[in-house]
């Protein structure tokens, strides 16, 4: 990983806790069973590369590029998604720990979470337009003047939106979710 520019590579059974890995260009790249927790990742640019079995918890991100990025099976607890750079940015999860992550103001649409576990997410301020959240828990997931428009939640659970606070016209919900929606009102659903 010391060369500045990288296509078309694999990366395996890597290990790099607690390393400085920035100002890298990485293209077609594939990571696999690799453990970058508490890394620097700080002005790199990943154009449709791919992270498997990886475990990226608490990787710094600033200024760094997310162009076509698949998740699989990754571990990625408490990345702050939103110190990211917004251009481009498209990012898709998939069997993914995102856990106390944050996608604060993030442009973020059609962008597609299936079986996720995103326990208190922040998506605060995000524009999530026609994205879906397929089989995911959103326990105590912020959603706060958020853009879901047409977002898909008719599999998704333990989620508490405000239809007040966050414009949803042809968002999508399961009669089971109903309740994450009116929970404000103390009201019970039979």
């Amino acid at each position: 990983m010391e060369d500045l520019i990288h296509i078309q590579k694999t990366f395996e059974k890597i290990d790099w806790i607690n390393k400085r890995i920035n100002n890298r260009e990485f293209e077609d790249c594939v990571f696999k069973n690799c453990n970058f927790s508490n890394s620097d990742f700080s002005n790199n640019t990943f154009m449709d590369c791919e992270f498997i079995d990886c475990n990226l918890s608490m990787a710094d991100l600033m200024n760094t590029s997310l162009k076509t990025v698949a998740f699989k099976n990754c571990k990625l607890l408490g990345i702050h998604f939103s110190k990211c750079i917004d251009f481009l940015f498209n990012v898709s999860f998939q069997d993914c720990i995102l856990d106390y992550s944050s996608f604060t103001n993030k442009k973020m649409l059609k962008t597609k979470f299936s079986s996720c576990s995103m326990k208190e997410v922040n998506f605060a301020g995000a524009n999530l337009t026609n994205s879906i959240f397929e089989n995911c828990n959103l326990d105590n997931a912020t959603f706060n003047d958020t853009q879901l428009a047409a977002v898909d939640f008719t599999s998704a659970y333990n989620y508490k939106i405000d239809p007040e606070f966050n414009p949803m016209k042809k968002a999508k919900f399961s009669t089971q979710g109903i309740s994450g929606l009116l929970g404000k009102y103390d009201i019970k659903i039979q």
